[in-house]
């Protein structure tokens, strides 16, 4: 069973930058591809941005496309999402989540929340104009 925990959210103006963090606690991250999800009120889970286990490959949500970059440190056990650009439409709970793949899958990765196994507990970022 692999927990994740979110950090990193917060309150920030406009045009400014964040960066969340996850890390599994007691386990790791080794041969799980990772994405991260977020949620405003009201609203479902969406798709922000994922990257393959080994980190060869990423795939971006348009609406974060050039703005944010998803990135992991498999020897620290952490995934990473800069958000740059900052817009109050991206104020939202933020999650994270990891879902086991095959080693010769070094390049798989998902776009689909159903895809994945263990979610974090999600990490509030607030944006204002």
């Amino acid at each position: 069973q692999v927990q994740l925990v979110e950090s990193g959210g917060g309150l920030v103006q406009s045009g400014g930058s964040l960066r969340l963090s996850c890390a599994p606690s007691g386990g790791t991250f080794s041969h799980y591809a990772l994405g991260w999800f977020r949620q405003a009120p009201g609203k479902e889970r969406d798709f922000v941005a994922a990257i393959s286990w080994v980190g060869t490959s990423t795939y971006y949500a348009a609406s974060v496309e050039g703005r944010f970059t998803i990135s992991r440190d498999n020897a620290k056990n952490t995934l990473f999402l800069r958000m740059n650009s900052l817009k109050p439409e991206d104020t939202a709970v933020y999650y994270c989540a990891a879902f086991f793949v095959q080693a010769q899958r070094y390049s798989h990765l998902s776009t689909d929340r159903h895809d994945y196994e263990y979610w974090g507990q999600g990490t509030q970022v607030t944006v204002s104009s």
